[in-house]
């Protein structure tokens, strides 16, 4: 469980591209408190600037204005070797790995205690124990050529956990992956989350991402943060555009049109996994339109969301969303055009 005491505080943070011609604002006015322990996201589409904000937690890219504290920190007022401390405490895995090709996964997991000038033996103790968190112990002197993506990925996440952080950043992790190695990478990180304490921040484009293991979420859209809160709460009652986009993503029509109310329904965990919209057919005898639907089935509990398009008949359509009313989901009328 979060404590409520911010390990990432941003101030009033812009970025700014200069050009010979022109200047490029990647970022305006962010604000964001990031507390001890969660896992929180950052989505938004390709260009919408949550890279450069994830790099300029660290610093890899510096601010044009406002200020980034990192437990109490201010990076902006650190000398280059104070920083460089504080960057230990924030360990970073990339879409692509970023391995040493010429190393084997030991020694790219050896890298960083290297610079840190720690003593041989006791850094391969360390890579040794960090391989059998990550499920890869068997793999100590295999090669990244010879590894699978989600594998490298591991490696790399042993390697970012070496130097012992409080903080994991995430730039898009999982987006090399396919879904079934992204769900694999996403439950390692939930466990070492839980079992080390450590916050989490994760940079993605993708809603599913920020389902299964985010706690709190900021949309970031068109360089600025335009809504944040708990992902449940963002998921079940989106405000802007983008965040209903992203939320309640639709689907195409279907050729025969049997009512125009749509309804999406969120299953939140609190759900058996059972088939809520077969019982609720058969019990209201109302055929209803599945628009859009994507669940999963995780530890016997539902998660995820479907849209619905309701019977044209009024009294069929009551019936059909007051029995899903009583039900373990939360069921919410929306937009057509969502």
């Amino acid at each position: 469980m979060a404590q409520e005491r911010p390990i990432i505080s941003i101030r009033d943070l812009e970025k700014t591209y200069t050009s010979k011609n022109s200047q490029v604002k990647a970022l305006e006015h962010i604000n964001l408190d990031i507390f001890e322990g969660e896992v929180f996201g950052i989505i938004g589409s390709s260009g919408a600037g949550k890279s450069t904000l994830v790099r300029c937690m660290n610093f890899l890219e510096r601010p044009t204005n406002g200020t980034v504290f990192i437990d109490g920190k201010d990076l902006s007022e650190l000398t280059k070797k104070e920083l460089l401390t504080a960057r230990q405490s924030m360990g970073m895995i990339f879409q692509q790995f970023n391995l040493l090709m010429q190393r084997n996964c030991i020694d790219n997991i050896c890298f960083p205690l290297e610079i840190v000038g720690m003593e041989k033996s006791k850094a391969k103790k360390r890579a040794y124990e960090l391989l059998e968190v990550v499920g890869l112990s068997d793999k100590a002197k295999a090669y990244p050529a010879q590894l699978s993506g989600g594998q490298k990925q591991r490696v790399a996440i042993a390697r970012a956990l070496a130097t012992n952080p409080k903080v994991l950043l995430c730039d898009e992790a999982t987006s090399a992956l396919d879904p079934a190695t992204t769900h694999s990478i996403l439950a390692l990180l939930k466990q070492i989350n839980k079992e080390m304490g450590l916050t989490i921040v994760v940079i993605t484009h993708e809603m599913s991402v920020i389902e299964e293991i985010c706690q709190r979420i900021a949309i970031i859209d068109e360089s600025r943060i335009v809504e944040m809160g708990n992902v449940i709460d963002i998921f079940t009652n989106p405000k802007t555009q983008i965040a209903k986009s992203f939320a309640s993503p639709g689907g195409d029509r279907p050729d025969r049109v049997i009512g125009n109310r749509l309804v999406q329904i969120i299953f939140d965990g609190n759900s058996s996994f059972e088939p809520v919209l077969a019982k609720t057919i058969l019990e209201c005898k109302a055929p209803v339109n599945i628009m859009f639907a994507d669940t999963k089935n995780i530890d016997g509990k539902a998660f995820g969301q479907m849209i619905i398009q309701l019977p044209e008949d009024e009294n069929l359509s009551n019936r059909v969303l007051a029995y899903l009313r009583t039900q373990d989901i939360i069921v919410k009328e929306v937009e057509e055009s969502v």
